[in-house]
């Protein structure tokens, strides 16, 4: 099948007739009060989100704050499960919340499909990656992570101190997603850059953001255009090979999905094995436990899963409506905090404590209704083995220095710098 050489000139012309998005005023002020003017990336919630999660469930259960345009935050787990569900009153255009809400003419594609569309094109665009994200066509690449986790720590040897999250977590998620899009893997740094540039910027000036996601798109488009020069066996090849309807993808649907795998499929997995580790760094118990016991892992890799999930997702009103008690108005974003409904008390035995032999375990770590994570299969092998290998190299390990493990301050949290005492 051959591939369309005109791709980056009618990638340039939807980039040009794209209808500009709605802009809000940026604040930065410190929180005055969580239930009336949160923010999610502020540096108390970066640092610790679970006690005003709490608190918000039990006196607030749905949050609003006048910040980014006008948002709100339920932390009950029933609520939600309601609004993952709901896309008939609940859009997924815009799943990151910023100053600038993405134009409704984009649906029901969106920016990164499949994540951001809503039906009925979700389905066949989701469809189109079901099969790279299999248990079968996951498994086939442990082999290579575990010998990756196995190089990274044999780097780390002779040294008492290490930063876990930079020279060890980053790295594991980071390569997986090179290899399957058949990107340089020397190119790691960028690609940490672009998770930061389009997750942690969101309080920024829209020229700031949008010179960042300039320098995101230039890179994939050069990309592409060598995967159309020279085509081979991986995700970016298929993408471009793909047709939806009898159609190939647009451009602009390519691009999107290559940038949501490469920055969603590395922040999350990043994020999940950091938080793991700090846990067992800061729990000594656990870790003995999980030494002795390395068959427990896979249990005790959901509960972390549960009690860190990373990822809070986003979704646009449709219209104004009254809503669980509160009035939500069109284009209001709602932020979807699966951390908050798997520390739902209603939904969770002792749901604020880490039990690593949790048997019932439903967590929405990978979240819930048609977005549910496409790449979970994925994730949890990389996690399984990045601690496996962990475990087994490094069985001692604690926090050099709690004041200096510093937190993502965005939709994806985990920890950014993580010193470990090893040895």
């Amino acid at each position: 099948m051959t591939v369309d050489d005109r791709f980056g000139e009618r990638l340039e012309e939807a980039r040009r007739n794209r209808p500009a998005g709605t802009l809000s005023e940026i604040v930065t002020d410190p929180v005055s009060d969580w239930a009336t003017d949160f923010s999610h990336v502020d540096p108390a919630w970066a640092a610790d989100p679970y006690p005003i999660q709490d608190e918000l469930r039990q006196r607030c259960p749905v949050a609003r704050t006048e910040r980014f345009g006008g948002a709100w935050l339920p932390t009950r787990y029933e609520d939600v499960a309601a609004i993952a569900y709901d896309t008939e009153r609940f859009s997924s255009r815009s799943i990151i919340v910023s100053n600038v809400r993405s134009p409704k003419e984009l649906a029901p594609v969106g920016v990164v499909p499949p994540i951001s569309s809503d039906p009925p094109f979700h389905h066949d665009a989701r469809k189109l990656l079901l099969p790279a994200f299999t248990k079968t066509a996951v498994a086939r690449q442990e082999a290579a992570t575990r010998a990756f986790c196995h190089e990274l720590i044999d780097a780390l040897e002779g040294r008492e101190v290490v930063d876990a999250a930079r020279e060890y977590a980053q790295h594991i998620p980071t390569r997986v997603i090179a290899d399957m899009l058949g990107f340089p893997p020397e190119d790691g740094e960028q690609f940490r850059e672009f998770v930061e540039s389009s997750l942690e910027s969101v309080n920024e000036q829209p020229h700031e953001r949008i010179e960042r996601f300039t320098r995101l798109s230039n890179y994939l488009l050069a990309q592409i255009h060598d995967h159309v020069a020279n085509p081979r066996d991986d995700l970016t090849t298929y993408l471009i090979n793909a047709e939806l309807g009898g159609r190939k993808l647009e451009p602009t649907h390519v691009v999107g999905t290559i940038s949501l795998l490469l920055i969603a499929g590395i922040d999350t997995t990043w994020s999940a094995i950091g938080a793991s580790l700090w846990h067992l760094a800061r729990t000594p118990a656990d870790r003995e436990r999980l030494v002795a016991e390395p068959e427990l892992l896979p249990t005790a890799m959901e509960e972390f899963l549960r009690a860190y999930a990373p990822v809070t997702m986003a979704r646009l009103v449709k219209r104004d409506m009254r809503w669980n008690g509160v009035d939500m108005k069109a284009e209001d974003w709602v932020l979807l905090s699966f951390p908050a409904a798997n520390r739902d008390p209603e939904q969770f035995d002792r749901a604020g404590e880490v039990v690593i032999d949790r048997e019932v375990n439903r967590h929405v770590a990978f979240g819930m209704g048609i977005h549910r994570c496409v790449g979970s299969h994925l994730a949890r092998m990389e996690l399984r083995i990045a601690l496996e290998v962990w475990l087994e190299r490094v069985p001692v390990f604690g926090l050099a220095d709690p004041a200096a493990v510093t937190w993502a301050a965005s939709q994806v949290r985990g920890p950014r710098t993580l010193p470990l005492r090893i040895g």
